[in-house]
């Protein structure tokens, strides 16, 4: 094998990659390492064990995937083009294509699960905020957040799952146009 240096980013992003491809199990040092046509010792260098790169992989995923997104929209002032951001950021700029539907399916991975859940209630919980400043009652933004990311992780899905059943999610700007503003329209009557 050729004897190159990674970065502990290399390790983390083929974790990912693994997993949203076949899940936690398909995340081995011997099989990535073998991807990345290195040996196991450069692994060794950055990572205690197997566990250690999970773990980290998954705190990076939370770090770049939710925060840092977050943290790129909040500057909108607009609630509607922010949400329309966060969105389009969401869906089309999806670095690690399969993640989160992968990661959906191993919710109950002692890994897993922690990050999921801080991660789904982070998101969530800006959504709402968003709703409510485009005039949404707590609860009703609550509502609609719960909803919008519903849609989101079920567009996900399907864009992994069934790309060929439904060619419009796997890259139609009109349908993702017309979720978005599905999405974004105003306040309606709240009951």
């Amino acid at each position: 094998m050729a004897k190159q240096r990674l970065s502990k980013q290399d390790w983390l992003h083929a974790a990912l990659d693994a997993l949203a491809g076949g899940g936690v199990g398909a995340v081995a040092v011997e099989p990535l390492a073998h991807r990345l046509g290195v040996t196991r010792g450069s692994f060794y260098w950055h990572f205690a064990d197997r566990n250690a790169l999970l773990r980290e992989a998954l705190e990076w995923w939370e770090l770049q995937g939710t925060d840092a997104v977050i943290e790129q929209v909040t500057a909108i002032g607009d609630p509607a083009q922010r949400l329309r951001t966060l969105l389009r950021i969401a869906i089309v700029e999806d670095p690690t294509s399969g993640l989160e539907p992968a990661l959906v399916a191993h919710a109950d991975d002692p890994a897993v699960a922690p990050v999921l859940q801080r991660v789904t209630e982070r998101r969530v919980a800006f959504l709402a905020e968003v709703y409510a400043e485009l005039g949404h009652s707590a609860a009703q933004a609550r509502y609609r957040a719960i909803s919008a990311y519903s849609a989101y992780v079920g567009w996900m899905q399907l864009k992994r799952a069934t790309p060929t059943a439904l060619p419009e999610i796997a890259g139609d700007p009109a349908a993702l146009a017309h979720l978005v503003d599905h999405l974004v329209a105003g306040p309606a009557a709240e009951r």
